[in-house]
């Protein structure tokens, strides 16, 4: 026995040897890459890939941790499942000790979905892998398999003539390829896998998806380096200003349950059968991107791109690689992976090389930007991607029909914001000195933040305030997102131009009777020879503008008291 694993430890270090100099060769991550990791792209091995992308994917300074909010937030129980990396902690009430085989058959019994997802897996059958023949539309995975066996000889996890058996329980929860008798600790040994720990059989996969961080810089820092993007996505919730200060916290982590892609990788790939097939359908998308401030999926599946989906998806073979889709698969009709995973005919986890807009026109610079040669660029490579199915000129057309659709309806929100700030700066706001409670730390006060979507007391924000920043963060953003994806509606009368002229009148409309306020004011202050919350309303027009039965009321109170002051003076 001993012998044996003598013998496993010599063939192990042997392919250590071996290993040890093969190059990674992922050529599908860009070279600004290996230049932030400090490496040789013609030289380093997957250890040294790895190892210098998990040293960065663990550095608070990265983005790793509770970020620099965290001493206004602490974590609730459920909180270990969305940031295991920094807050997982294993069961104590499970001290049981388990060998590989014996976590099967004790979740067969306690979690049977979980079981028979992991045996439809690819995980699970890796010798089916191994005999795929070249016909088979998945013979793709074949190569991906002898790449990961590689990665792990590399990394010290296989030896050199050893196969990887399977991807059970104990190989993402505990150590991959453990061994087969021992036995491991719930109590102890238990952990939820992160995305580096997918990212050691993965490595590729889980590089281009770090990559984000070095390709989506913006030329005037109009958002931090490596955002938005999924790498970062956990670093962007948490340094939030309102998400660390609320304290309603259950509420707050309805956030990062979509802010989770940056922690693990089952936000697209959902466990435990990991369906490359799953996660190439647009309803993996559909969860995080929809809703009132990014309707992606609302936008695409109304369209006709996402109809065609809708009616012809079920024909088409999802299980060949997206390189394939058209040609092998049968799509014919865009998904979101066809498009968002395409750069310059390539498909990578890197999804963010094409970003112009960043969702949020309104974000200071990004329309400034918008015919700059590095968004120009990046139009470049859409219409690589949209002249997949269109001609060049039609996707020019549409892509600058979408760039001025979306700057026109920014117009009309920075005309409503103008009004709304200049009331801000004058205090004119509703009970702005009088009602406007403090927010609570680490934000500031201040107007048009995005804490107050979230957080409100008092008069902050006043109810006019509040418009214009749902007219910037959900109406503009939704005209965007429809534009960008060719739905008319989501861009006209349903989520777009619609509501942001509604919201435009309304504006007026308020600004305008604050105006008349302020000037009747001015005008009781004047007659009454002092300040004083009296109103002198004499025409028509300003006692309509007071409005309804109330300001008759106040109107009747205001006339009758400045009679009574005329009249003492008079007696005087």
């Amino acid at each position: 026995m001993h012998a044996r694993f003598w013998l496993k430890g010599v063939l192990l270090a042997c392919g250590l040897m071996v290993a040890g100099g093969i190059q990674a060769n992922l050529s599908s991550v860009p070279d600004v890459t290996y230049e932030a990791l400090g490496l040789d792209r013609s030289k380093a091995t997957p250890k040294q890939t790895h190892e210098a992308l998990v040293k960065r994917y663990k550095d608070p300074a990265q983005g790793a941790g509770k970020g620099t909010k965290g001493e206004y937030w602490e974590p609730i129980p459920y909180s270990m499942y969305l940031n295991p990396a920094t807050f997982y902690k294993p069961p104590t009430s499970m001290r049981d000790k388990a060998s590989r085989k014996e976590c099967v058959e004790c979740h067969t019994d306690e979690s049977p979905v979980w079981v028979q997802a992991w045996k439809r897996s690819t995980h699970a059958n890796l010798d089916k892998v191994r005999k795929l023949q070249p016909s088979d539309p998945t013979y793709y995975k074949k190569a991906k398999l002898e790449e990961v066996e590689a990665n792990l000889r590399s990394i010290g996890k296989l030896g050199e003539k050893e196969s990887l058996k399977e991807v059970g329980c104990i190989d993402c929860h505990v150590s991959i390829n453990a061994d087969p008798k021992k036995k491991i600790d719930h109590s102890k040994d238990l952990v939820m896998p992160t995305a580096d720990v997918c990212g050691t059989c993965h490595l590729r996969e889980f590089a281009e998806r770090e990559s984000e961080r070095d390709t989506m810089i913006w030329p005037n820092g109009q958002w931090p380096d490596g955002r938005p993007s999924h790498a970062l996505d956990y670093s962007a919730n948490v340094e939030t200003t309102v998400w660390a200060a609320m304290p309603q916290r259950e509420v707050a982590e309805g956030c990062t349950m979509c802010h989770t892609n940056q922690n693990k990788c089952d936000s697209c790939h959902t466990r435990h059968e990991f369906s490359a097939a799953e996660s190439r359908k647009p309803e993996a998308c559909a969860t995080c991107h929809s809703g009132v401030d990014h309707n992606n999926w609302e936008t695409y599946s109304m369209s006709k791109h996402g109809k065609m989906v809708a009616m012809l998806g079920d024909k088409w073979n999802w299980e060949a690689p997206l390189k394939d889709a058209y040609a092998v698969g049968g799509q014919n009709a865009p998904t979101c992976a066809g498009c968002h995973f395409e750069y310059e005919g390539e498909y990578t986890h890197n999804i963010t090389r094409k970003i112009r807009w960043a969702n949020y026109p309104f974000v200071p610079g990004i329309a400034e930007n918008i015919t700059s040669d590095w968004s120009e660029a990046r139009l470049d490579s859409w219409v690589v991607t949209c002249t997949q199915c269109h001609s060049e000129r039609f996707a020019r057309s549409y892509l600058e029909l979408m760039d001025k659709g979306t700057l026109e309806g920014l117009a009309k929100y920075q005309e409503a914001h103008e009004l709304v700030e200049k009331l801000y700066k004058t205090g004119n706001l509703t009970g702005q000195k009088t009602n406007r409670p403090v927010p609570p730390e680490p934000e500031k006060p201040g107007f048009h933040i995005f804490t107050q979507l979230f957080w409100s007391k008092g008069n902050n924000p006043a109810s006019i305030e509040l418009k214009v920043l749902e007219m910037a963060e959900n109406d503009l953003a939704k005209m965007h997102v429809g534009l960008a994806h060719t739905n008319p509606g989501g861009w006209t009368y349903t989520e777009g131009w619609g509501p942001i002229n509604r919201a435009y009148v309304e504006i007026q409309d308020e600004h305008t009777k604050m105006q008349a306020m302020a000037a009747l004011q001015e005008r009781v202050n004047k007659l009454d020879g002092k300040k004083t919350s009296l109103l002198d309303i004499t025409t028509s027009e300003e006692k309509i503008s007071l409005g309804g039965l109330g300001g008759g009321l106040l109107l009747a109170g205001t006339l009758a008291l400045i009679g009574w002051r005329s009249r003492k003076r008079k007696q005087a």
